[in-house]
């Protein structure tokens, strides 16, 4: 049985504010309170950190994809990462590209009807590097958290297996089209990044649903 990953808890504002390393010491501080201000982080040096900030600096946001701030080899900067959606398998899918430092939303699709995660992902590099094309940009490196999506893009090929069907016919002329992309820029390729999900946290463009 796997061990429960720890969790440290900033409290800005409660019966005593300060850094505590467990739910119930936390809670013993800001439950009942009025207006109390707590949130929770994966790491110690992140709780450090926010504990020298405000609330309002991390009041809903996703602070678990934020680790990449404290790493000691961070992700090169600045850099498009990309991330899927899926509901189900097929299901509705949807991706997103975000840009770091500042995790600006700079695209996002769908949703597509009977998706799956790995084609999103796979669709997601290639329109990021399309994107930055336009741009022209020839530096800024794309992060992916899917090494199934990452050897297909290096393949030039989307290797899913999903069934073509009359509603996802719209998701397969997507592909087809990346794909074409991916001929006529064999090069492209080769800027795509593995996002170090264990060291880094949750890749920026990480839809939070899990």
């Amino acid at each position: 049985m796997k061990s429960r990953k720890s969790k440290f808890y900033v409290v800005w504002k409660g019966r005593q504010p300060g850094i505590y390393d467990s739910w119930a010491a936390c809670e013993a501080q800001v439950k009942g309170f009025p207006g109390a201000e707590f949130k929770a982080f994966p790491t110690r040096a992140m709780a450090e950190a926010a504990w020298k900030e405000s609330y309002a600096a991390y009041k809903g946001k996703n602070v678990a994809a934020q680790r990449w701030l404290f790493a000691p080899n961070p992700p090169a900067l600045p850099c498009l990462c990309v991330d899927a959606a899926c509901s189900g398998s097929p299901g509705p899918l949807e991706y997103q590209g975000v840009w770091l430092p500042g995790e600006k939303q700079v695209f996002h699709q769908g949703p597509f009807a009977e998706g799956t995660n790995n084609v999103g992902e796979f669709l997601a590099i290639v329109h990021a590097l399309a994107w930055l094309e336009e741009q022209a940009d020839e530096r800024t490196p794309v992060y992916t958290d899917s090494r199934t999506a990452l050897a297909w893009v290096r393949k030039g090929r989307c290797g899913t297996t999903l069934a073509s069907t009359r509603k996802n016919a719209p998701l397969f002329a997507l592909i087809a089209r990346a794909e074409r992309w991916l001929a006529d820029h064999p090069r492209a390729a080769a800027r795509v990044r593995k996002w170090d999900t264990d060291t880094w946290g949750e890749i920026p463009a990480d839809f939070n649903r899990k």
